[in-house]
């Protein structure tokens, strides 16, 4: 019975944040009211604000997903595998299936949510949280030294999101995700052996 709850829980957490991102997308982030998204989603205020404590929260649950995610490829990874080395065959993967994590996806839908992300500066803000709850559980994962754990986390998420950033500028700009994929390869080759050459990982 818990599973069923829990699917449940989900299945509501994403009608709601779809609803309101379609809102979003329609008339604004700023335009569009808690309330409003509640009533279009058929659930009461008090429903809404259970799954999604701020209104920031509702544009960033496609987000939500990713937070861990370098953290989860670390803990998986085999034995024999090195942190980065997980990492970066984790992007290449990322890329190869056109991830929107990644940046490099042309899909008009996702076009158009990193449009309205990026051009809304509550949301912004709001993702130096999301880096820095990332940066603290890869550094947890990582293990060690508190403060050389730390270090090394915020090198290695830095990295993915200046990688993920220029990709989407350029899909912003037009170019095509088939396009930009070999040269989005030789620039994630490029950031983990710099990466690898910095960090004894």
């Amino acid at each position: 019975m818990s599973g069923l709850r829990e699917r449940k829980k989900r299945q509501t957490r994403q009608l709601l944040s779809d609803t309101a991102i379609a809102l979003f997308l329609e008339k604004g982030f700023d335009a569009v009211s808690v309330a409003e998204v509640a009533a279009a989603a058929e659930v009461s205020k008090p429903t809404l604000f259970r799954y999604f404590p701020a209104k920031e929260d509702l544009a960033l649950h496609r987000f939500a997903d990713h937070e861990d995610e370098a953290a989860r490829v670390v803990a998986a990874r085999p034995a024999s595998v090195g942190p980065l080395d997980a990492l970066y065959a984790h992007v290449l993967r990322g890329l190869d299936r056109r991830d929107p994590v990644t940046g490099l996806c042309d899909h008009p839908d996702v076009l158009a949510f990193q449009r309205f992300l990026y051009g809304t500066p509550a949301l912004v803000a709001r993702l130096h949280g999301y880096q820095a709850r990332s940066e603290a559980a890869l550094a947890r994962t990582l293990g060690g030294e508190p403060l050389p754990g730390r270090l090394a986390a915020a090198q290695i998420v830095a990295v993915l999101r200046v990688l993920a950033e220029e990709n989407v500028r350029r899909m912003a700009a037009g170019e095509s995700a088939d396009a930009v994929h070999p040269e989005a390869v030789a620039a994630a080759e490029l950031a983990f052996r710099s990466l690898r050459e910095g960090l004894a990982l």
